[in-house]
C-alpha cells in the first residue's frame, strides 16, 4: 500500500514539474516571439529608412545624369551647327568663286563668238580663191595632158618610180657613208659618244616587293597570335608598324607594309615568337627591340661590305648605313644592293677603259640607288632624296649629279654621271636579272619576229638571246646590199615606235649570195 502511494505522489510530483516546465517554457517563448516582433519592426523601419535614402540618392543621381546628358547634346549642337556654318561658308565662297568663272567663261565664249564669225568669212573667201585656183589649176593639166600625151596618173606615177628608186639608193649610200664616217673619227670622239649612246637606254624602276609570308606549324597559333579579344595582335601591329594578315589560307600568316625594313624586322620577330611559342605583349615588344637592334646592325654592316668590295673607303658611316638598308629592297625581283654594287663595279670597268678616275665613278654608281632606302619614309623621288642625302654626307659634286640625272630629272654634267645611266641600264636589262613572265617574254618573241616578217624580200626571222636580237635572212635576188641596210633601219624605227621592251634589242639584216657551178 505504502508502494502505490509512493508511486502515486511521484506521478502527482512529475506532472507539477511538468506543468511547471509547461509555464515556465510557455513564458519564455512569449518572451522571445515579442522580442522578435520588435526586431523585425525595428529593421523594417531601418530598411523603409535606407529604402527612403536610396531612392532620394536615385532621384539625384538621375537629375545628374540628365543634366550631363543635355550638356552633352547641348555641346554637341553647337558643335554641329559650328561645322555646318563652316561647310556653308565653303559652299559660298566657292559658289561665288563658280559665279566669277561662269562670267569669265561667258566674255571668253563671247570673244570666241567674234574670232568664228571672222574666221567664218575668211574660210568662205579661202574658199572661192580655192575653187578660183582648182578651175585654172584643171586648164593647166588639161594643156599639159595634150603637151604630153600623158595621163596625170601616169606621170604621177612615172615620177614617183623614178625618186623612189634614186632616192632609196642615195638614202642607203648616205647611211653607210655616215657610219664608215663615224667608224673611222671613233678613237678621237670615243667618250663623248660612248656617253651620248648610253644614255638613251635609261628606264625607270617602281614595282616593289610589300609583302612577307610566315609559315605556321599549326593553324591553333593563329589564334595565339590574335591573342584574347585580339590584345597581341594589335600589340603586334603597333609595336612593328605593319599589318597583318590573317585569313583562311592554312598555316600561313601575311606580313603587309611598303617599309621593307619594318617588313623584315616584322618578319623575324613573327618567326621567333612563332619558334618560341610565349607570344604574349611583353615578350612581344622585347623581341621586337631585340630585332630592329639586329636589323639595323645588319644594314650598317651589308653598307660597309658593299664599299669593302668596290674598294672604297672614306665614305660616311650614316650613308653606308642607309645604303645597307637596300639589302632589304627589291625592284622586280632583283635586289637593289646587289644592283648597286653591279653598277658600281661597270661603271669602274668602262671608266678605266675610258682614262677616267675608276674610284669616282665606282663611288657614283654605287650610291646611285641610296635615295630607294628611304624613298617610303620621306615625299620624293629617290633620285632627288639620293642626292640631298649624299649632299648632307660631303660626297663629290660629280656623285651628286650622278644620283640625282641618273633617270633624267636633271641635266648630267659629266662622263661619269653618263656612265651611270649606261650602267644602271645594263645591271637592269641584262638577261636573268628581272623576273619576266612567261607570257611577257613569248609575246615579245613573236611580235619581234613578225615585224621582221612583214617586210617584202624576207626569207625568215629569228628572235635570239631572249629577244635582244632578231636575224632576218633576206632573199638576195630581192634585196640588194642597199636595201638591206634601208630594211634594217625601218625594223629598228617599227620596233622602237611599236613594242615595249628593257634594254636594247639588235637588229641583224643578213643578205649572202652564192653562185654555184658544177664542173664536169
Amino acid at each position: 500500500m505504502e508502494i502505490w502511494l509512493a508511486i502515486l505522489l511521484i506521478v502527482i510530483a512529475l506532472l507539477i514539474g511538468a506543468a511547471a516546465a509547461y509555464i515556465i517554457l510557455n513564458f519564455v517563448l512569449n518572451s522571445k516571439v515579442k522580442g522578435a516582433e520588435k526586431s523585425s519592426k525595428q529593421i523594417m523601419r531601418e530598411a523603409e529608412v535606407k529604402a527612403e535614402r536610396l531612392k532620394k540618392n536615385a532621384e539625384i543621381d538621375a537629375k545628374q545624369t540628365v543634366f550631363e546628358m543635355k550638356q552633352q547634346a547641348q555641346n554637341e549642337i553647337r558643335q554641329m551647327k559650328q561645322e555646318v556654318q563652316l561647310q556653308q561658308n565653303k559652299l559660298d565662297a566657292r559658289e561665288d568663286a563658280i559665279d566669277s568663272r561662269d562670267k569669265a567663261l561667258l566674255q571668253k565664249e563671247t570673244a570666241l563668238d567674234r574670232k568664228n564669225d571672222i574666221l567664218t568669212q575668211k574660210i568662205e573667201a579661202n574658199e572661192k580663191k580655192s575653187e578660183e585656183l582648182e578651175k585654172k589649176i584643171d586648164a593647166i593639166i588639161v594643156e599639159l595632158e595634150k603637151v604630153s600625151g600623158m595621163s596625170v596618173k601616169e606621170a604621177h606615177d612615172e615620177i614617183m618610180k623614178r625618186v623612189e628608186s634614186k632616192m632609196s639608193v642615195e638614202i642607203a649610200t648616205y647611211i653607210k657613208n655616215a657610219e664608215d664616217e663615224a667608224k673611222d673619227t671613233a678613237e678621237a670622239k670615243a667618250k663623248d659618244l660612248l656617253a651620248l649612246a648610253c644614255d638613251k637606254y635609261a628606264q625607270e624602276v617602281t614595282t616593289e616587293r610589300t609583302v612577307a609570308v610566315i609559315a605556321l606549324p599549326t593553324d591553333e597559333l593563329k589564334g595565339r597570335i590574335i591573342g584574347r579579344e585580339g590584345r597581341n595582335i594589335r600589340v603586334l601591329e603597333s609595336t612593328l608598324g605593319v599589318d597583318l594578315v590573317i585569313d583562311d589560307t592554312p598555316e600561313v600568316i601575311t606580313i603587309s607594309c611598303f617599309n621593307p625594313i619594318r617588313r623584315e624586322i616584322a618578319r623575324r620577330t613573327l618567326e621567333a615568337l612563332v619558334k618560341d611559342g610565349r607570344i604574349q605583349p611583353g615578350r612581344i615588344e622585347e623581341m621586337a627591340a631585340k630585332f630592329k637592334e639586329e636589323v639595323e646592325n645588319d644594314c650598317q654592316k651589308a653598307g660597309i661590305d658593299a664599299a669593302n668590295k668596290l674598294g672604297l673607303p672614306r665614305i660616311n658611316r650614316d650613308l653606308l648605313a642607309v645604303l645597307g638598308k637596300l639589302k632589304y629592297r627589291t625592284s622586280y625581283g632583283q635586289n637593289v644592293l646587289q644592283h648597286s654594287i653591279e653598277v658600281g663595279y661597270l661603271c669602274g670597268i668602262m671608266a678605266a677603259e675610258l682614262g677616267l678616275d675608276q674610284n669616282l665613278a665606282r663611288r657614283a654608281g654605287l650610291l646611285h640607288d641610296v635615295g630607294k632606302a628611304i624613298d617610303f619614309e620621306q615625299d620624293g623621288s629617290h633620285a632627288s632624296l639620293g642626292a640631298e642625302l649624299a649632299r648632307k654626307s660631303g660626297e663629290p659634286e660629280v656623285v651628286i649629279n650622278s644620283i640625282e640625272g641618273h633617270h633624267g630629272d636633271v641635266a648630267l654634267k659629266s662622263v661619269i654621271a653618263h656612265l651611270v645611266v649606261a650602267a644602271d641600264t645594263l645591271s637592269a636589262a641584262r638577261p636573268g636579272s628581272r623576273s619576266e613572265t612567261l607570257e611577257s617574254y613569248t609575246k615579245r618573241i613573236t611580235q619581234l619576229e613578225e615585224i621582221a616578217k612583214g617586210y617584202d624580200g624576207v626569207q625568215q626571222a629569228y628572235a635570239m638571246q631572249a629577244g635582244r636580237e632578231i636575224r632576218v635572212m633576206v632573199v638576195p635576188e630581192k634585196v640588194s646590199d642597199a636595201d638591206a641596210v634601208r630594211m634594217a633601219q625601218q625594223i629598228r624605227e617599227q620596233i622602237e615606235t611599236t613594242m615595249t621592251y628593257p634594254g636594247q634589242i639588235k637588229v641583224s639584216v643578213i643578205r649572202e649570195y652564192r653562185a654555184n657551178e658544177l664542173a664536169k
